[in-house]
């Protein structure tokens, strides 16, 4: 699982659920003038609402939770688990409504009381989590203020430009390279090269330095670049395929190697190289 693929509506969905669970400790019921020699139940004290609100909110918010992290949708009847989660949590804030209609549930007269027990804090804030969690998880592919990303992509310090050498290594631009053959000199001077040539900077006295020739730079108007996508986003074949090869995560930094119009080439750290078609809203690095 991806934790950076979350969004903001996924984290009201996780607070509203929090806010459920510590909600079904608290009191189902509340009397007036109660005796302290009476104990209300919390609400796992009722099945009806421990198994139809509390266990069905978490439920759900588990499902959109981890259905968003997954790389790969997954599927249960034809349905993915996100739907089932939202599914879930509509289901969850009904019961709380329907509770809260009829707090007491057969125990009338509870306490001593004639007109029965209210509601409970517990119950109350239950109905407010799970309206709260059913309203963000329908509402987080709508508004695109709950679509964005949950934990913001860290921006590399230094990217390196396509098909460079780590720092350090082989070919790294900083480090003196000795040519194949030649022998180590002293250092601020280069050695010969192969077959006992001398280098262009050992010039003999009285000959004219040539040149160097400049090298040719790479046509076209196109730098290869990280990016970030702010919301998964599927990466198609190269030959036009309608199947996704692979799905882009938000956190992740991927490297666009080539430009297609108002699509990317883009290629993921194992390798693969697809198209980006949705390139709206993409974070360069």
């Amino acid at each position: 699982m991806n934790i950076r693929s979350l969004t903001r509506g996924d984290g009201v969905v996780i607070g509203a659920a929090v806010l459920l669970f510590i909600a079904s400790f608290l009191g189902l019921y509340s009397v007036e003038d109660a005796p302290d020699s009476l104990e209300l139940p919390s609400l796992w004290g009722s099945g009806p609402v421990i198994f139809s609100v509390v266990l069905a909110g978490i439920i759900g918010a588990a499902l959109i939770v981890v259905a968003r992290g997954l790389p790969q949708p997954k599927k249960v009847v034809g349905l993915d688990l996100g739907q089932f989660g939202i599914a879930f949590t509509i289901f969850a804030a009904w019961s709380a409504l329907g509770n809260v209609f009829d707090p007491a549930s057969g125990v009338d007269n509870i306490g001593g009381g004639s007109d029965g027990p209210d509601l409970g804090l517990g119950l109350i804030l239950a109905l407010i989590a799970t309206l709260v969690m059913a309203a963000a998880a329908v509402a987080t592919p709508l508004v695109p203020a709950l679509k964005g990303a949950l934990i913001p992509a860290p921006r590399p310090a230094a990217p390196q430009p396509y098909g460079g050498q780590p720092q350090g290594g082989y070919g790294y631009p900083g480090a003196q390279q000795q040519p194949y053959g030649g022998q180590p000199g002293q250092p601020g001077q280069p050695g010969p090269s192969f077959g006992g040539q001398p280098q262009p900077g050992q010039a003999q006295q009285g000959q004219p330095q040539s040149p160097q020739p400049q090298q040719a730079q790479p046509a076209g108007d196109f730098s290869p670049f990280w990016f970030a996508v702010p919301v998964p986003r599927p990466l198609f074949a190269e030959d036009g395929s309608p199947t996704p090869i692979a799905e882009l995560a938000p956190g992740t930094w991927y490297l666009a190697v080539e430009q297609r119009g108002a699509n990317l080439v883009a290629q993921t750290q194992d390798g693969r190289r697809g198209v980006l078609q949705d390139t709206s809203g993409i974070q360069r690095g």
